[in-house]
C-alpha cells in the first residue's frame, strides 16, 4: 500500500525523528544524515511494510537501527593523534585544522546545568535502556509501539524502562543530585 505524501512528510520531516536519532547518537550532522538514510530506506522498502505495527513504528525501527549502527561504527573508531612531528620543507610544523566542535552560544543559554547532567546520563545508559527511555520518555510513544520498534514483548519494554530509570537515578544521586525519576 503506497502511502500519501502527508503521512510521508508529517513523519519524516515533523522533526520528532530527528530529535530521537539526535538524542540516540548526540550529534546533529550525523542525526541528519540517519533520518536522511531513513527515509531513503523506507520509500525503497515500503513494500516491505507490513500492517502489524503504525507507519511510525516501521520507520522509527528503522531510524533506531541505523543509529545503533552508527554508535557500533563509533567505537570501532581508532584514535589517531593529528599532529605530526615532522617539519615540512618550510621547517614549521605540519598540523590539521578541526572545525570547531563547541556548542553554540544560544545552545548554551538554552540548556540548564541540570538538563546537561540529565542528557549526560541518558548519553551514558546501555543502548537498550537509552533507547526506550529516549522513546517513551521523550518521544512520548506507547508501549505498544515501541515494543513494534524495538521488537520484544511490552513486558520487556516496561521491564527495561524500569531498569533504565532506576540507573538514571542511581547515576544522578552519584553525582549529588536526586531529580525524583518517578518508576513503575
Amino acid at each position: 500500500m503506497r502511502r500519501s505524501n502527508a503521512e510521508w512528510e508529517s513523519i519524516l520531516y515533523s522533526g520528532r525523528l530527528h530529535n530521537f536519532v539526535y538524542r540516540f547518537v548526540g550529534d546533529h550532522v550525523t542525526a541528519e544524515d540517519i533520518v536522511q538514510e531513513t527515509s531513503l530506506k523506507a520509500f525503497s522498502r515500503e513494500d516491505d511494510f507490513k500492517e502489524v505495527a503504525s507507519f511510525s513504528t516501521w520507520v522509527f525501527a528503522i531510524a533506531g537501527n541505523l543509529a545503533k549502527t552508527e554508535l557500533r561504527r563509533r567505537k570501532k573508531w581508532k584514535m589517531v593523534s593529528i599532529d605530526r612531528d615532522e617539519e615540512g620543507e618550510t621547517g614549521s610544523r605540519a598540523c590539521l585544522d578541526l572545525p570547531d566542535r563547541s556548542p553554540y552560544p544560544d545552545e548554551v543559554a538554552g540548556s540548564s546545568l541540570a538538563d546537561r547532567k540529565i542528557r549526560q546520563a541518558i548519553n551514558s545508559l546501555p543502548d537498550i535502556f537509552k533507547q526506550v527511555i529516549l522513546l517513551y520518555d521523550v518521544e512520548g510513544m506507547s508501549y505498544q509501539d515501541i515494543s513494534g520498534v524495538v521488537d520484544c514483548p511490552m513486558g520487556t519494554i516496561k521491564s527495561r524502562l524500569n531498569r533504565a530509570r532506576n540507573l538514571l537515578q542511581e547515576i544522578l544521586k552519584n553525582e549529588g543530585r536526586d531529580v525524583g525519576i518517578a518508576t513503575k
